[in-house]
């Protein structure tokens, strides 16, 4: 892994070398571990943090110029790409329903469930997540076990810029329908998000249960409960109300996903 750091980090300071056999193998490597699952983009640490492998999204990136344009044909469909579909799904233990498609260098683990959606280059789908129907997983997201991305959730991609952090979301987080979550959010492990939720990295998240207001930035902590919200925010032309997240409850862990989210809103009186 060393070795290969040290091609891509000096094919990607010197463009030249880029034309070389080596880097073009060592970057054909990289996408190949990265769809393997061996190699991440990003990778959870003992603490709860994220470590992220800048140097993962830069082979990939350098991985769309060597390829070349190609007519690929599954069934009745037909695709115009630098970049091949991923194969071999039975052999995966990954069940996919027509016209689901992922890209060759994107992660799926053993129980994964693809609706017809769309998973990119880069992205890591652990065991047991289900990706509903018209979800997309953008480029380079981690997604953690058995998490549940509702119909039509836009997971965002980050190829570029290199320092943008991917999104991740947890382990056995329910993500509810029409939800966006892009560049450098984390949805916390078993936290709940209802329908139309939108969290970024610069989103507030603020936990209304209490006497106070808690506030949090791009982050929304493990069994949370979320719904959409506003705040007021004055501007030269007037005030007017922005978009945040609200925490309304938090997951009993005797209760699945739906009942927690389901509760969370009876009790505030929300509906979503």
């Amino acid at each position: 892994m060393n070795n290969l750091q040290v091609i891509i980090e000096k094919s990607w300071e010197d463009t030249s070398l880029r034309s070389n056999q080596e880097t073009k193998d060592a970057i054909a490597e990289i996408v190949e571990l990265v769809d393997k699952g061996i190699l991440r983009v990003a990778n959870p640490n003992e603490d709860g943090t994220w470590t992220v492998n800048e140097w993962v999204k830069k082979a990939i990136v350098m991985y769309f110029p060597i390829q070349q344009m190609q007519v690929h044909e599954v069934g009745i469909f037909e695709y115009h790409d630098k970049m091949k579909l991923k194969s071999n799904y039975a052999e995966l233990g990954v069940r996919v329903v027509p016209p689901a498609v992922a890209r060759y260098g994107a992660f799926l683990a053993k129980g994964v469930i693809m609706m017809p959606s769309y998973v990119n280059i880069g992205a890591y789908v652990d065991s047991g997540t289900m990706v509903d129907t018209w979800a997309t997983v953008g480029s380079c997201a981690q997604i953690g076990k058995d998490v549940h991305l509702s119909g039509g959730v836009g997971i965002g991609g980050v190829l570029e810029p290199l320092q943008a952090a991917p999104v991740i979301v947890e382990d056995g987080a329910f993500i509810g329908s029409r939800c966006i979550v892009v560049e450098g959010a984390r949805i916390g492990k078993r936290a709940v998000l209802g329908a139309g939720v939108t969290i970024t990295g610069s989103s507030r998240i603020i936990d209304v249960t209490g006497t106070e207001p808690v506030e949090y930035i791009g982050y929304v902590p493990e069994n949370c409960v979320v719904i959409p919200g506003s705040f007021p925010k004055k501007f030269p032309a007037g005030e007017y109300n922005v978009p945040c997240a609200l925490i309304i409850g938090r997951r009993k862990e005797s209760t699945d996903l739906k009942t927690s989210l389901n509760q969370a809103l009876r009790d505030n009186n929300v509906v979503v």
